[in-house]
């Protein structure tokens, strides 16, 4: 992957991750909501890890929306 791709991929999806996770966060604390058994997480480490997560997903997101922008025109359209 160039340089060049990786920063048309990563730098939106990393503002994309950084809305999501302040609209999710503002609703849902970690605090009160996340007690998984024995795992004793701090708060710090849900964000951190409630971060990549996001930041993961919009990635995604964001290389399928860069390959259907670059994928050549089909001389045959489904529609």
């Amino acid at each position: 992957m160039s340089m060049r791709l990786a920063m048309k991929v990563l730098w939106p999806a990393f503002l994309a991750a950084m809305l999501a996770e302040g609209c999710f966060f503002a609703m849902f604390d970690p605090r009160e909501e996340l007690h998984m058994g024995q795992l004793a997480l701090t708060p710090m480490a849900v964000y951190t890890i409630g971060f990549f997560f996001f930041w993961i997903f919009c990635a995604l997101a964001s290389m399928l929306t860069y390959y259907l922008v670059v994928v050549p025109d089909d001389p045959h359209p489904p529609f």
